[in-house]
């Protein structure tokens, strides 16, 4: 796909756009925005709550086209603030309806399975549990106050902090979901409940396929624009 070509446009109606790929209501979700904008088109809904009709339509296209990479040319430093706003809403969403749907199913799951399969699986999920919250603390307490800092400042007092060292310490925190799907999937017995690990899959495929759109913002969109307004203020 060739990158400057944007598969939603702003003369689409919003309708229109949700009826192509109906994942993108969660994205109007983490944006605010409510329904019953009626025959309203891209360009006067992002007009009404004051987001760039470019950074939108580049967020739809991350969700709905997998080949599609974004870049910052069409953005400006007055995008940051509604890329941080969609980065906080998806952390809310992934540990307020996401994970915890995935945690009932393990649980469910693990009531059916011998006590090593079952430790085997809560010490996995436990851990990314665990690995994730802290990934999420850090963008919550440091980078982004870090972030609105720079905004606000016109003249910055010496910053010890970079956007360079979120980029270098970015985890991946898709790996350990990666191996809790693979002993779901190859190594636990074929005896055991299937409907509940074909349930408990789905979920963990959904998020992982969020989560990577997640990180595709966060590594094209808010760290490049980023370091442009480090570089303003150099």
């Amino acid at each position: 796909m060739n990158n400057n070509e944007l598969l939603y446009t702003k003369r689409m109606k919003v309708a229109e756009l949700l009826s192509s790929d109906m994942s993108l209501l969660s994205i109007l979700q983490r944006l605010d925005i409510r329904l019953g904008f009626g025959e309203a088109t891209v360009s006067e809904l992002c007009s009404r709550y004051g987001i760039s009709d470019e950074l939108f339509l580049m967020i739809c296209n991350i969700y709905s086209f997998s080949d599609y990479m974004p870049h910052i040319n069409a953005l400006s430093s007055n995008d940051i603030r509604s890329i941080t706003t969609y980065l906080r809403a998806s952390h809310r969403f992934y540990t307020g309806v996401c994970f915890p749907t995935i945690h009932e199913a393990i649980h469910r799951l693990v009531e059916e399975l011998d006590e090593v399969s079952r430790k085997l699986i809560d010490k996995f999920y436990d851990d990314y549990d665990s690995e994730i919250i802290k990934h999420f603390r850090y963008e919550e307490e440091v980078v982004f106050p870090y972030i609105e800092e720079l905004l606000e400042a016109a003249d910055p007092a010496e910053r010890e902090y970079s956007i360079r060292q979120f980029e270098e310490n970015h985890s991946n925190i898709n790996e350990k979901l990666n191996d809790l799907k693979n002993i779901i999937t190859k190594y636990l017995d074929e005896s055991y409940s299937s409907p509940l690990r074909f349930e408990l899959l789905q979920n963990i495929y959904n998020v992982e396929s969020d989560l990577k759109k997640h990180s595709l913002i966060e590594n094209k969109l808010l760290i490049p624009l980023v370091e442009k307004l480090e570089k303003g203020h150099e």
